[in-house]
């Protein structure tokens, strides 16, 4: 019998970051010793706290159906958070609670776009934004944000690249890949061009609380006619150390969360109860944790630089939020290992660097061939020993 797959797959490609950290953890499976800057994942624990919650939610009966929208006490937490960073005053019924922030997008794009719409993803971009666009029939144009301009969108560029199809421009600040924080002017310029071409703004605020030496802008923050065309993605994942948790929301107009209300309802329905508890508590709980690990980060951030700048052929711009370095590494495309294998493109090289022990994600994953991103959520040691195995590696080839 032959399976035919859908001919939606043939427009996706599969997520590189999730390739690369499987790859690790089958050379890690088979006795080599891997240090993986792969994976997008704080190596944290959740803070006791959250914990806590969890554990006395479950004793209490936290084990049935939630409703699909989200659980009150969390859509409430989430309305009072949104109101104080962004500056809005938006109620529950604006709120949507899904598994993870991934999730929330994924509900957006199929909510929001027909075949022959079209998205303005900025690139680097993460890996996702495009696929799910595509997934959902729609295009993702992708507009190259320059590095000697801080991989910041260029006004000029994005205005020349709305046409009458263009629904929405993807906004990700803090980055990831590149850690680039938006500052307050360039997002005013983009919020203008978004207000006079009538298109939506779709900001991923996954990162927001990570952010080192910058200040954080909400572009909803920015006046009344942006903030009722951006859309809010955000979650818990990654300030709190709750990846595996999958709590993420998504904030914008009634009638699109209710369309999106209707896509959760006949999938996944409501995300998982006890986990929606324990992120209240995240949300409402002291939040000194997330400090703690903000400033541990930033210190991470600081020698991972110092240490890829210290290397023959690497140059890495500071990363001003999220917990990522993306350097670039295209000095070393072309060259050859001392067994004579051809680095012909960044996959090649990242093949080659996890071989040697160290685990990094290609930048071609990225829309942005030649660059690697590596991530710091991981132990200063880890990071010290990994750069020092990237260094002899790098130096081997010719």
């Amino acid at each position: 019998m032959t399976i035919r797959l859908a001919s939606r797959l043939s427009r996706i490609k599969p997520s590189i970051t999730l390739a690369v950290t499987q790859k690790a953890a089958d050379l890690r499976a088979a006795g080599k010793d891997i240090i993986s800057f792969g994976a997008g994942e704080p190596d944290f624990e959740t803070p006791d706290h959250i914990k806590d919650a969890a554990r006395k939610a479950l004793v209490h009966g936290a084990s049935k159906y939630p409703a699909v929208a989200g659980i009150p006490i969390l859509r409430d937490a989430i309305c009072k958070v949104t109101n104080e960073v962004h500056g809005l005053d938006v109620k529950p019924a604006q709120v949507l609670v899904s598994s993870g922030a991934k999730h929330s997008l994924f509900n957006l794009f199929l909510a929001l776009l027909d075949p022959g719409d079209e998205v303005i993803v900025p690139a680097p971009y993460w890996v996702s934004y495009p696929e799910m666009v595509r997934l959902a029939g729609a295009e993702a144009v992708c507009l190259k944000a320059h590095a000697d301009k801080g991989f910041a969108l260029d006004p000029a560029e994005l205005r020349a690249a709305i046409t009458d199809k263009t629904r929405a421009l993807i906004l990700n600040s803090p980055s990831n890949p590149t850690g680039a924080v938006y500052d307050r002017k360039l997002l005013q310029e983009v919020a203008d061009i978004c207000v006079e071409k009538d298109i939506l703004v779709i900001s991923d605020d996954i990162y927001r609380q990570l952010i080192y030496g910058a200040e954080y802008v909400s572009i909803a923050s920015l006046g009344p006619e942006i903030a009722k065309r951006t859309i809010l993605i955000d979650g818990v994942s990654k300030a709190y150390a709750m990846t595996g948790w999958r709590i993420g929301w998504t904030v914008g107009p009634v009638e699109l969360i209710k369309g999106m209300n209707m896509i959760q309802g006949q999938s996944t329905t409501g995300a998982t109860h006890i986990a929606q508890i324990a992120a209240a508590q995240a949300l409402i709980g002291d939040q000194g944790c997330v400090e703690e690990m903000r400033k541990s980060f930033d210190a991470r951030r600081k020698r991972m630089v110092e240490l890829l700048n210290q290397i023959d052929g690497v140059q890495c711009q500071e990363p001003k939020g999220a917990f990522y370095a993306f350097p670039d590494f295209s000095s070393f495309i072309g060259k050859k290992t001392p067994s004579g294998q051809s680095m012909s493109d960044d996959v090649a090289l990242a093949t080659y660097l996890v071989e040697q022990g160290v685990a990094v994600v290609p930048g071609s994953g990225f829309g942005c061939p030649g660059f690697v991103r590596l991530s710091y959520a991981s132990s200063m040691e880890e990071i010290e020993k990994g750069l020092g195995w990237l260094k002899t590696a790098l130096a081997a080839l010719s």
